[in-house]
C-alpha cells in the first residue's frame, strides 16, 4: 500500500479517487468551495468534506452557462461538474465569498444533481455584529447537516471534530516548517500537492497521511536543490503545481505561500475553549485573511496596511524570503484591488515583488518564464 509522499502524488493526480472509494463504502461526500465553510461541522455530522479544485485544461461545457469574462477557476469547477467529474459528491456547500461564486451556485444547483445543497451567507464585514450574525448562520448550516445526515451534531462531537482539524493544521504547519532550512527539505510544488491531497480525505485519514509524509521528508538526505532565491507566493486559488514547477525550474525555491489552498487553511487553529460555534465563527471570519472580508482602517495608512497584510510580512521573515510573487487569477477583482497595496507594503519592507495576472491555464504559464527569470536575476 502506498504511503507518505508516494500516496500524496497519487491523490493529487487522481483527486476524486479516494472519495469515490469512500462513496462506494457508503460514506457521504460533501464538496465545498473556498476556505470559509466550517469543515468541522461536516466532519461532526459523520460526513466527509471535500475541497473543490479546478483544472487548467480548457473549459468547454461551462461555456454554455457562464460568460468568459469571469473567474476562470469558477468556470473550471462548473465545467468539471458538468462533465461528471464530481459524480462522487452527495452534496455541495457554497459560501458567499465573491460574486462569481454566488452566481454560480444557482447554475450548479440546477444542472448538477446532488442530493444536498447549502448556501452559507458569510458577512463581508468583520465588526462585532458580523461575528454574531455568522455564528447564527453556521447554526443554520449545522441544522441543515443534521437534517440531511439524520444525526444530532452534539457539542461534544463538534469539539472532537475541531480537535481533529486543529491537529490537521498543526501537522501541515510542521511539514511546512521543514522548508525553513536552506535548502528546504521539500519543494513548494510538493507542499501544494500535500495540501490538495489532504483536503480530499476524511480528517483522520488525512492526519495519518501527514504523519507518514513528515517522516518521509525528515528521512531525506537532502530535499530541494539549493537555488538562488527563496520566494513567497501570495494570491487566490493555485491548485495546480504547473506554475510553481515553472518558478522552481527557473531558479527559485517557493518556501511559503499566502494562498487559498495553503496557509490560509492551516496557519491558525480554531479556539477550543468556550462556545464551539462562536469559536468557528471567530476563526473563519476573523483568522482567514482574504480580501473579500473588509477590515476597517486603523489609524494611519501604515497601520492599516500592517493590519491587512502584516501576516504576509511575518511569513516572509519567518521563512527568510528574498522576494514575493503576487499570483492573481484574471478577473479576481477582490485580489486585484488589494494588489497595489500588497505590493507597496512588501516593497517598503524590503521585499521585491513580481505581480502576475494569470488566466488559469497551462498555455499561459510558459509565457511568464522570462519575467520570472528576470525577477530572480534581479535579486541574485
Amino acid at each position: 500500500m502506498m504511503k507518505g509522499l508516494e500516496r500524496v502524488k497519487r491523490l493529487y493526480q487522481e483527486r476524486g479517487f479516494r472519495a469515490g472509494e469512500l462513496k462506494g463504502e457508503g460514506k457521504k461526500i460533501i464538496g465545498y468551495v473556498c476556505a470559509f465553510p466550517p469543515v468541522e461541522l461536516i466532519t461532526a455530522a459523520g460526513l466527509v468534506p471535500y475541497r473543490i479544485t479546478g483544472t487548467m485544461e480548457p473549459v468547454t461545457e461551462a461555456d454554455a452557462y457562464l460568460e468568459t469574462l469571469m473567474c476562470p477557476y469558477v468556470r473550471s469547477t462548473l465545467d468539471q461538474a458538468l462533465k461528471g467529474r464530481y459524480a462522487f459528491l452527495d452534496g455541495m456547500v457554497w459560501p458567499h465569498t465573491c460574486d462569481n461564486i454566488q452566481k454560480t451556485f444557482d447554475i450548479w444547483k440546477y444542472y448538477v444533481p446532488h442530493t444536498y445543497f447549502h448556501y452559507l451567507d458569510v458577512p463581508h464585514m468583520s465588526d462585532p455584529d458580523s461575528f454574531e450574525f455568522f455564528t447564527k448562520e453556521i447554526g443554520v448550516f449545522r441544522e441543515s447537516l443534521e437534517e440531511y445526515a439524520g444525526v444530532k451534531v452534539s457539542d461534544e462531537a463538534l469539539i472532537k471534530a475541531i480537535g481533529l482539524h486543529n491537529r490537521n493544521r498543526a501537522l501541515l504547519r510542521e511539514l511546512s516548517g521543514l522548508r525553513k532550512q536552506e535548502p528546504p527539505l521539500l519543494s513548494g510544488a510538493e507542499m501544494t500537492q500535500v495540501v490538495i491531497a489532504v483536503l480530499t480525505l476524511p480528517v483522520e485519514e488525512a492526519n495519518e497521511l501527514l504523519v507518514e509524509t513528515i517522516a518521509d521528508v525528515k528521512g531525506r538526505g537532502q530535499g530541494s536543490p539549493k537555488r538562488q532565491t527563496r520566494l513567497l507566493i501570495h494570491g487566490c486559488e493555485l491548485d495546480d503545481v504547473a506554475f510553481i514547477n515553472m518558478v522552481e525550474g527557473s531558479g527559485g525555491n517557493v518556501v511559503i505561500d499566502d494562498l487559498c489552498i495553503g496557509t490560509r487553511y492551516y496557519r491558525k487553529d480554531v479556539e477550543t475553549a468556550g462556545d464551539p460555534m462562536r469559536n468557528l465563527a471567530d476563526h473563519y471570519l476573523g483568522n482567514i485573511m482574504c480580501p473579500r472580508t473588509f477590515r476597517r482602517a486603523l489609524g494611519s495608512r501604515e497601520e492599516d496596511l500592517k493590519n491587512r497584510f502584516g501576516h504576509i510580512a511575518d511569513l516572509a521573515r519567518e521563512y527568510s524570503v528574498d522576494g514575493a510573487i503576487l499570483y492573481i487569477i484574471r478577473y479576481c477583482d477582490t485580489f486585484e484591488f488589494d494588489a497595489p497595496d500588497v505590493r507597496d507594503y512588501l516593497v517598503q519592507g524590503g521585499i521585491p515583488v513580481l505581480h502576475i495576472e494569470d488566466d488559469y491555464s497551462l498555455t499561459s504559464i510558459q509565457g511568464y518564464r522570462t519575467r520570472v527569470q528576470a525577477f530572480l536575476e534581479m535579486m541574485a
